[in-house]
């Protein structure tokens, strides 16, 4: 018999979000401040990437840095909500200008195995999540200051999908879109519409007022991009999820849906990176850095 999982839900603390939006990948990055310290935690940050020439550089991380220090905050977390496919994590090089420990869902581990197929990788390549400082289950609280904030495990789009609510900020990752937005893909390996569908119906089930943070926009219809939005409203106007949308409805859906959707620019390089917790694959005996291209693989 399968319990309930009790979630810690704190409708009291309303923590500073500050949100930075990279347009290259459509990704919003955030700074989450507990209001009751300088504690503050980081929310799924972008290296930068020029895939054709190969080149990786950190102006997106330098903006979260300066904000940072211009206001005197002290770093604890590096969240990532999963292993991202369109953008790779920075959560490494800020890790080393300020501190922090690096944390993911514990079903990193299934995606390390998956991927670690996919990419060829050798016996050294660990595929039991060493390589973040911090593996959460479902229910998992951890502290940004004096804030209690708790991981919720919401797969669907990947295995190791986490939604991490802090006070009455939720950051969704890829779960949810805008409601005019929808929802994310499930057709990536590990993927399954139907676990997506009972993972945000459990994002949807936290408090009507409770602020929603998403991980990426992208301006359907020509609007400006927007990032925040309610759980009320998700649940009112999602095009994919609204209240009165059947499971079976949304499975059909998702799965019509993603068999015309291409892979990610950033496929590639991103899951290389991100299931290394944002750290590039080791140097060749020259000491040179390389990424693979796996052929029909994906």
């Amino acid at each position: 018999m399968t319990t309930e999982t009790t979630y810690p839900v704190d409708t009291k603390t309303h923590p500073d979000v500050t949100a930075f939006f990279d347009e290259d990948t459509n990704t919003i990055s955030y700074v989450v401040k507990d209001p009751a310290s300088n504690a503050c935690a980081v929310v799924d940050s972008v290296m930068d990437m020029d895939y054709a020439a190969g080149r990786i550089s950190f102006e997106s991380a330098d903006r979260i840095i300066a904000h940072i220090r211009e206001n005197g905050l002290s770093i604890e977390w590096l969240i990532e909500t999963h292993v991202h496919a369109d953008h790779l994590s920075a959560a490494p090089y800020i890790q080393d200008k300020l501190g922090g420990k690096i944390g993911i869902g514990e079903n990193i581990k299934v995606v390390q195995d998956t991927f670690g197929k996919v990419f060829n990788e050798g016996t050294e390549f660990q595929r039991d999540g060493s390589q973040f400082d911090r593996l959460f289950t479902d229910g998992d609280t951890y502290e940004i200051g004096e804030m209690t904030c708790f991981a919720m495990h919401t797969p669907g789009h990947t295995p190791a999908c986490m939604t991490h609510v802090m006070g009455d900020a939720v950051f969704v990752g890829d779960t949810l879109f805008m409601p005019d937005g929808g929802t994310a893909r499930a057709d990536f390996p590990g993927g399954d519409a139907a676990q997506l569908f009972r993972s945000i119906r459990k994002v949807l089930s936290l408090p009507d007022a409770f602020r929603l943070f998403m991980c990426h926009d992208y301006a359907p219809n020509g609007r400006d991009v927007r990032w925040e939005t309610t759980v009320a409203e998700e649940r009112t106007h999602n095009i994919h999820a609204r209240d009165g949308i059947s499971e079976e409805e949304f499975v059909s859906m998702r799965t019509n849906r993603d068999a015309t959707l291409g892979m990610p620019k950033l496929i590639i390089p991103s899951i290389q990176v991100n299931m290394r917790a944002g750290k590039l694959p080791p140097k060749d005996e020259s000491g040179k850095t390389f990424l693979k291209v796996p052929v029909n693989e994906l």
